[in-house]
C-alpha cells in the first residue's frame, strides 16, 4: 500500500478504513485443516490398515498453546469464509497501523510548513 505525504490525504484513506472494520460475520483467527484418523470401530476397514476417514480441524491457539477442534462437513465451508473474513480484517488492521504511524510522521513536517518554516 502507498501511504501519501500529506497528513489530510493520510486521514481520508484512514477513515475509509476504519468504516470497512464493521464486520457481520463471526470471525475465526487459526487454520482448517484435513486430517485422515481411524475411526475406532472394530470392524472398519480402516481399523485393520485400509484408507483413513478424512475429517476437518481447526488448529488455533488459547492462551499460548494449540488447540483443534474438530468440524463438521457441513460447516466447512462456513468457516472458511469466517477465516478468510479474519484474514481481511487483519489487513485491514495492518493498514491503519502504517497509515496511523504515518500521520504521526508527517505530523511536525506539515505543521512546520504551514507556519512557514522549511
Amino acid at each position: 500500500m502507498r501511504v501519501p505525504e500529506h497528513p489530510t490525504l493520510i486521514r481520508r484513506m484512514l477513515q475509509a478504513r476504519l468504516k470497512r472494520l464493521a464486520t457481520t460475520s463471526p470471525l475465526l483467527a487459526g487454520s482448517l485443516g484435513q486430517v485422515a484418523r481411524p475411526c475406532g470401530t472394530p470392524s472398519c476397514r480402516c481399523h485393520y490398515g485400509g484408507p483413513k476417514h478424512l475429517a476437518y480441524q481447526l488448529t488455533f491457539k488459547d492462551q499460548g498453546r494449540s488447540c483443534s477442534v474438530y468440524v463438521p462437513k457441513d460447516l466447512v465451508e462456513e468457516v472458511r469464509q469466517w477465516l478468510a473474513a479474519q484474514r481481511r480484517l487483519d489487513q485491514l488492521l495492518h493498514e491503519i497501523h502504517q497509515l496511523s504511524t504515518a500521520l504521526i510522521r508527517t505530523h511536525v513536517r506539515h505543521r512546520r510548513r504551514r507556519q512557514g518554516r522549511p
